[in-house]
């Protein structure tokens, strides 16, 4: 018998979930000029690149290119793609084990984190992934239902996840139109009445997780006026000494953030809120088990015997409905 990883006997391996994940390991996995190695990707949906095509912003064309490295992994004669395969029901683990020598599972994250807060089950309450792969066209929550009725909106994080939610809702139809957002999202958004959207950061803007790029981002915004309170774009003493080690890049996020706080409105006709050091501690519903408004607290950021930053509480207040006109919609970030 030939020996494993020969032309004769290649190593044959299954990879499960066609995201980066899967096409990077079937690259790494190609790269072995010892052994012959032959890769099944599998996926439960029939298109591949996982959070690439359902995760990433449809005006975030240039984050998407990626897929042309995945397009040159899967032209190799030794790779195979199976869409439309779910492990545990179209195919077991004993049936891969039968037929391969390695399997390497690259599923990724199944499920949100909850809130974990009273009332984060009230409707209108969201996880950020079903809005995320709703306008992205992911089949398994193009019927999400989300409530565009409401003209205010909370999102809860400073992650890059929460600044697509965020700019989404805030850009016109004509800025939506240029980008591959699902045909039914860009209807539903059309219709929109959303006007008041709120970023909460737990931490401070040192802290925050998106990048500079996308800090300018929300200030160019066609339609849509972005302000941070000046009060929390100032940096406390702890954050000052963590960016005395910085990189230009993280000196650069702060510097637009603190730009934001110092503008004037401009007459547009939606307003997006940076707020930071801020917390939801409860969602209060109205009669109809709907969000009508958010309790938060105030933070503080303490260091940690690790030395990072962490943030506590140190001021209780609850959130009024904007203009005591509106309920508040809140889809969830990480």
């Amino acid at each position: 018998m030939s020996p494993l990883g020969t032309a004769a006997q290649p190593l044959r391996v299954a990879i499960i979930g066609a995201g980066p994940a899967g096409f990077y390991a079937a690259e790494r996995l190609f790269k072995e000029t010892e052994l012959v190695i032959e890769v099944d990707l599998y996926d439960r949906l029939p298109t591949p690149f996982g959070l690439v095509r359902n995760g990433v912003a449809p005006d975030h064309q240039k984050i998407k290119s990626v897929t042309a490295a995945f397009d040159r992994i899967a032209a190799n004669p030794r790779f195979r793609f199976f869409g439309h395969v779910e492990l545990g029901s179209d195919v077991t683990v004993d049936d891969l084990k039968a037929h391969y020598h390695q399997i390497l599972y690259s599923t990724g994250a199944q499920t949100d984190r909850p809130l974990g807060i009273p009332g984060d089950t009230l409707i209108g309450s969201h996880p950020a992934t079903e809005f995320v792969a709703w306008y992205n066209g992911h089949p398994d929550y193009r019927d999400c239902e989300f409530d565009l009725s409401q003209e205010s909106v909370a999102v809860v994080g400073v992650g890059n996840v929460a600044v697509d939610v965020a700019r989404i809702l805030c850009r016109t139809p004509e800025e939506l139109l240029k980008t591959d957002i699902a045909d039914y999202a860009l209807e539903q958004l059309r219709a929109s009445r959303v006007k008041e959207v709120t970023i909460l950061g737990r931490r401070g803007p040192a802290q925050a997780a998106f990048t500079a790029p996308e800090a300018k981002e929300l200030g160019e915004l066609a339609d849509c006026d972005t302000f941070v309170p000046a009060d929390e774009a100032e940096l406390d003493a702890l954050s000052q000494a963590s960016l005395a080690a910085a990189d230009r890049a993280e000196l650069r996020k702060v510097e637009f953030i603190q730009e934001l706080a110092r503008r004037q409105p401009s007459g547009k006709s939606k307003r997006l809120t940076l707020r930071f050091l801020v917390s939801p501690v409860e969602l209060i519903g109205d009669e109809t088990g709907r969000v009508k408004q958010m309790r938060l607290v105030r933070n503080v950021l303490y260091a940690t015997d690790a030395g990072s930053l962490r943030p506590k509480a140190c001021l209780l207040y609850t959130s009024p409905s904007p203009r005591d006109r509106t309920r508040s919609r809140m889809p969830s970030s990480a």
